[in-house]
């Protein structure tokens, strides 16, 4: 029994150890079913959503798999021919011999150290062009949400999903699965060759893999926690710093920097903790492993050292120094894969962290979206109904109660109203932005919801009163990309009086707007937009506010554009001046989401001052 003491003793140790990290696994499983409350994911459905995006890269895999195992025949056979040299060179030998072995031995490294750079630069590759994919699907289903589904997500969150998250499952694909298959089919080489050289000895270094098993499941656990919420709090700082930062100047303004420093340091603070926790967890992990390790060497040593004195046997087994030499090298290769699983599992929960959040946002279901046997709309008259229309963006809070009203083509609108009687959303709502509550909406006589949403805004043109412009030329800007020649693009300009702007400029229709086209004014980035509205040659125009925050010449060039575009299509306007909306064939007056008149300017009571500042702001 004194004999065995070292290996009881380890054992003793680990299974303290074992109970306590037991007692924390089960406390914190309690834990996070209380606070986590969100959707989670089990590894096996992320791993099955993931490797769907690897399917059509399979014959990719299977190539890196058969290299891999020229590689893994290195990890395997290295050991033994080792151990027959130790004994080659303790007995009397031929140096012909001894170069056979070292010969065969270096053969094998090349061919291994071949074929691992080999799998490495195809799973690069292949790596790239499955993260691409993951990219384009998330950005893709980003732009297929509804305004109000986009209202509710912060940009930094979604940014945060199309880059870093991304970029993290990316590290699997090109790292972590082909290596896990690999260091579990080392592991199981290493030990088949180990039982083969004396199963005594490897018997010995199983009584660990209990223990490894369980660490390697409890720390998958912590791991995953940790990883999450790091995953939540890098979220979070993206989106404050992506309003922030597009805010600063108001921040400066107002003199409030001290506020929005402790609010980034507060949040900073909580994504330090997050990070530090997922460091403590591998911190934990890696030196455990390492301690089963040390103590299979000194065991074996022990044993083996023991049982050569003894006689050169151990359990009735041959002990010889070659044997002990290659179980030394074994049990390095045996725990080599384990501590580099312990790193790509670290590596891997990371990235499941990262797959949850990429697959919870695909997961969200748009809120406007086709109807089934929905058809495209080629070609539009122009007239419009709302029949009956109910809406709100908050349960029960109407918006709009019971709208109805015609509009013939060609004719020009106006919806007038006090801030929040639901002008704005009246156009949101004909552009398939948001779907009506009750009621119905029809173009030409046909309700909007059997056209595809797509080939229904294809026939909107829309000029804001918030223009967004994108880094890029201006020539970009008003073509959108389309294939349009200079020549149409000047006379869009020329209509909407934009030309003089453009003629001006250094570079003409290749100057350069940087981010948020600060280069140019209000009146100017409005002006652009118009253009970019013209050159689509849309069916129905909407201009919400349009003139709102440009001075006074640019508003005249544009009323002077807006009449010539009266009668050359449906226009929809909304508006506070009496310039802009005084032309009308109809003004539609709002008040609390219902129309309370409607008609000429001439026949409202519009034409009276006092009634006029009532109705708006």
């Amino acid at each position: 029994m004194y004999n065995y003491f070292p290996l009881l003793a380890v054992g003793a140790t680990l299974g303290v150890f074992s109970a306590a990290i037991i007692t924390a696994y089960m406390l914190v499983k309690r834990k996070s079913k209380v606070v986590l409350g969100g959707r989670t994911m089990t590894d096996g459905e992320l791993l099955k959503r993931l490797l769907n995006y690897a399917k059509p890269h399979a014959k990719s895999f299977v190539v890196v798999l058969v290299l891999m195992l020229f590689s893994i025949a290195y990890e395997v056979v290295s050991p033994a021919l080792i151990g027959n040299i130790e004994e080659l060179i303790k007995a009397d030998f031929a140096i012909d011999d001894l170069i056979k072995y070292v010969a065969l031995y270096v053969s094998i490294l090349i061919v291994s150290l071949v074929c691992t750079f080999l799998h490495a630069i195809i799973l690069q590759k292949t790596g790239q062009k499955i993260i691409s994919k993951i990219r384009e699907d998330a950005f893709t289903h980003i732009e297929e949400l509804s305004h109000g589904q986009l209202s509710e997500i912060p940009v930094g969150k979604l940014v945060t999903r199309v880059s870093n998250d991304a970029e993290s499952v990316s590290r699997m694909f090109t790292s972590v699965i082909v290596n896990l298959v690999k260091n579990v089919l080392v592991l199981l080489g290493v030990t088949a060759a180990m039982f083969a050289l004396n199963y005594t000895l490897a018997l010995i270094v199983m009584c660990f893999a209990p223990f490894i098993v369980l660490f390697t499941v409890v720390f998958r656990k912590f791991s995953r926690l940790a990883f999450r919420k790091e995953k939540e709090c890098t979220a979070d700082i993206n989106a404050f710093l992506s309003e922030n930062l597009s805010g600063m100047k108001i921040t400066q303004n107002f003199n409030r920097t001290d506020l929005k420093y402790s609010q980034f340091a507060k949040k900073s603070k909580k994504f330090s903790k997050a990070a530090m926790n997922t460091i403590f967890v591998f911190g934990v992990f890696r030196p455990v492993v390492y301690f089963i390790y040390i103590s299979s060497i000194l065991l074996l040593f022990y044993f083996g050292g023991k049982g050569y004195l003894d006689g050169g046997k151990i359990l009735g087994v041959e002990i010889t120094g070659g044997i002990i030499v290659s179980f030394y090298m074994y049990i390095t290769k045996f725990f080599d894969p384990i501590q580099n699983l312990a790193e790509q599992f670290n590596v891997m929960q990371s990235a499941f962290a990262s797959a949850e959040k990429i697959f919870t946002l695909l997961d969200v279901s748009p809120s406007v979206k086709d109807d089934d046997g929905a058809i495209e709309l080629e070609t539009v008259k122009g007239d419009i109904e709302f029949k009956d229309v109910w809406f709100y963006y908050v349960e029960d809070v109407w918006v709009l109660k019971g709208v109805s009203f015609k509009i013939r083509a060609n004719e020009t609108v106006a919806f007038i109203g006090p801030t929040g009687s639901g002008k704005t959303t009246i156009l949101s709502l004909l552009c398939r932005n948001y779907d009506v509550i009750k009621g119905e909406i029809l173009i030409d006589g046909v309700n909007i919801r059997r056209y595809t949403v797509k080939s229904l805004r294809r026939h909107f043109g829309q000029m804001m009163q918030d223009v967004f412009l994108f880094a890029g030329t201006i020539r970009e800007n008003i073509t959108m990309r389309d294939d349009v020649t200079d020549e149409e693009i000047m006379k869009a300009c020329k209509f909407v009086n934009a030309d003089r702007l453009i003629n001006k400029l250094p570079h003409g229709l290749d100057e350069e707007l940087n981010q948020r086209s600060n280069n140019l004014s209000a009146g100017e980035r409005q002006l652009i937009s118009f253009a970019r509205m013209i050159i689509h040659k849309p069916e129905i125009m909407i201009l919400d506010e349009a003139t709102a925050n440009i001075d006074t010449e640019t508003e005249a060039l544009i009323q002077n554009s807006l009449e010539k575009l009266m009668k050359s299509g449906t226009m929809l306007v909304v508006a506070h001046r009496l310039s802009t909306v005084k032309n009308a064939d109809n003004i539609i007056v709002l008040y609390h989401g219902k129309i309370t008149e409607q008609g000429k300017f001439s026949e409202l009571k519009l034409n009276e001052i006092e009634g006029y500042s009532e109705v708006l702001d």
